[in-house]
C-alpha cells in the first residue's frame, strides 16, 4: 500500500513537471494534481506511522510473553529441583536402612559364629 502511494505520488509530480500548458483550466488541475499528491504523500506518512505503532506493539507483546514464559520455566525449573530433592531424600534413606539391614546381618552371623565358638569349647 505504502509503494502504491510512492508511485502514485512520483507520477503526479513528473504528470504537472511534464505540463506546460498554461489555459486556466490546466493550471487549476495542476493545482488539484498536487493538493492529490499532497494528500497522498500525508496518508502515506500516517500509514509508515500507524505501522510503526503496530510493530512497537507487537514487540511490547512478545517482550511480555517472553517474560511469562521465563517466570513459567522457572516456576517448572524449581519443581523440578523439589522432586529431585525429594528423590535424593528418598534414596538417602532406602541406602542408609540397607546398609542397617546389611550391618545387622553381619551382627547376626557373628553371633552365630560366637556361639558356635561356644559350643565348640564346651566339648
Amino acid at each position: 500500500m505504502n509503494t502504491k502511494l510512492y508511485v502514485l505520488l512520483a507520477a503526479g509530480v513528473l504528470a504537472l513537471s511534464a505540463c506546460k500548458n498554461e489555459t486556466p483550466t490546466a493550471e487549476q488541475q495542476a493545482s488539484e494534481a498536487a493538493a492529490a499528491a499532497d494528500e497522498a504523500g500525508m496518508q502515506a506518512a500516517d500509514a509508515a506511522q500507524a505501522a510503526g505503532d503496530a510493530a512497537a506493539e507487537g514487540v511490547d507483546a512478545a517482550a511480555a510473553a517472553t517474560g511469562e514464559a521465563m517466570t513459567e520455566a522457572g516456576q517448572a525449573a524449581e519443581a523440578a529441583a523439589d522432586q529431585a530433592a525429594a528423590a535424593t531424600s528418598e534414596a538417602t534413606a532406602n541406602a542408609a536402612e540397607a546398609t542397617a539391614d546389611a550391618a545387622q546381618n553381619v551382627a547376626d552371623k557373628a553371633q552365630q559364629a560366637a556361639d558356635e565358638v561356644k559350643a565348640e569349647e564346651k566339648k
